[in-house]
């Protein structure tokens, strides 16, 4: 008798335990940025049931019962996108890339590499980052044992899109290394010699379950380039698997090659023309621009001992970044937020990312279309428009809310993020 009540009272309990699990939140948003339309709401309710938004709506829907987290004296919005990582790659502003990459390829453990990447990525939850897509430079999968990490629960950070090793042409681009050791190389790159090994390397990432393919369209300093027929090849193959194709561009010969070889984004593209831009608004291929702001580049250059008479360059640098990004957006672009931030320049990875979004502002972007490349456009780019980046019904219960008047003081109300919840699981809550 004793056993049989023990059995009936765990059954009890697990039955509890699962209604409780189930049970619905309704979550009050004083505005709810609706990311589709780029359009500030007022007074909304999100029903979360799990890990999905169940739907939007006024207050009087609420049952009398409900669970409610109240946000009303806040601004609610998506979970924030960067759409340019490198989760498991850091450099201090010292350091020289290409040294830096052989001394982690040859001195550091894949283990370790995971373990300093995981932190990391706890760090974007903290400022309101919920998904990134990771682009390389970790490795041979390493991004992907990352993912699925999270995916599972083991360890707590965004929800990644991951490349696996970038595909280039020989050499990559770490830069210097002599003859007798450029398979090292092959530790951190998929070099691409022909059109059929073009092929088979998407085939091999493919097999490893990578979200998206990204190339070198250029491999500056190096002085080598994938050919036009090579990304062809590549994003043909791509697009069999229903993987999309991005190019990492410094030049605007290289980005109007990828272009015409039917990548989806130009990663970078610091140097297009106004062809090329143009071509890449008729053909619908998105921009990620990469740049920082004057103060993170002020305090990169002290940290890299430039003297102080040094920095007129960095006036000069942004203005000519302001300049490209302007053209871009006149000349009708998708523009999609990544930070691309791997140099340790003090604070966490996660607040390094953040300095994208200072980075539209001083360059002229409008606080809501910084917000919607950053949420839905970068979703949209993803094929995820339906899952992230949208508060709307059937998407991730990725929510977060900031402190502040976001179209009237847009940075300091970016960088106070009080309320981050993925998946339905709350992160951050320092929401009164």
């Amino acid at each position: 008798m004793n056993k049989l009540f023990s059995l009936l009272f765990l059954i009890l309990c697990s039955y509890s335990s699962l209604f409780a699990q189930q049970k619905d939140t309704y979550i009050k948003a004083g505005f709810l940025y609706d990311s589709e339309n780029n359009v500030l709401l007022k007074d909304k309710v999100i029903h979360v049931k799990e890990n999905k938004i169940v739907s939007i709506g006024a207050f009087n829907t609420i049952p009398d019962d409900a669970e409610i987290i109240d946000l009303t004296e806040y601004t609610v919005l998506p979970g924030l996108i960067d759409a340019h990582t490198h989760v498991l790659f850091s450099q201090d502003a010292t350091e020289d890339f290409s040294e830096h990459s052989i001394h982690s390829l040859t001195m550091e453990s894949d283990a370790i590499r995971a373990l300093r990447g995981s932190k990391r990525a706890k760090s974007y939850l903290d400022v309101g980052i919920t998904s990134v897509k990771d682009l390389g430079n970790s490795g041979l999968f390493l991004d992907v044992a990352l993912r699925d990490a999270i995916n599972e629960g083991t360890i707590d950070g965004p929800r990644i899109f991951v490349s696996g090793p970038i595909m280039a042409a020989t050499g990559g681009q770490v830069y210097g290394v002599s003859p007798k050791h450029q398979n090292l190389i092959d530790l951190e790159y998929r070099i691409i010699n022909g059109v059929e090994d073009a092929q088979i390397a998407v085939r091999e990432h493919v097999n490893q379950k990578v979200d998206v393919i990204k190339i070198c369209a250029d491999n500056i300093p190096n002085n080598t380039h994938l050919s036009i027929a090579e990304m062809k090849a590549i994003v043909e193959t791509a697009k069999t698997y229903n993987l999309s194709v991005v190019a990492h561009s410094i030049t605007n010969q290289s980005a109007w090659n990828a272009i015409q070889a039917g990548v989806d984004g130009i990663e970078h593209g610091f140097k297009l023309a106004d062809s090329t831009l143009t071509l890449m608004a008729n053909k619908k291929v998105f921009l990620v621009p990469t740049e920082n702001s004057k103060a993170y580049m002020k305090t990169y250059s002290e940290l890299a001992g430039y003297n102080d008479g040094d920095l007129g360059w960095i006036d000069n640098y942004l203005a000519r970044m302001k300049n490209r990004l302007d053209r871009a957006i006149q000349k009708g672009v998708t523009i999609v937020a990544g930070s691309d931030n791997y140099t340790n320049i003090g604070g966490t990875r996660g607040e390094s990312s953040r300095d994208m979004f200072r980075t539209y502002f001083e360059a002229g972007m409008k606080p809501l279309d910084i917000l919607q490349s950053a949420t839905y456009s970068s979703a949209l780019n993803l094929n995820k428009q339906n899952e992230i980046g949208v508060l709307k019904s059937g998407a991730k219960a990725d929510i977060i809310a900031v402190k502040g008047h976001i179209t009237t003081d847009f940075i300091n109300t970016i960088e106070q993020v009080v309320f981050v919840m993925k998946d339905g699981k709350v992160y951050v809550s320092k929401h009164n």
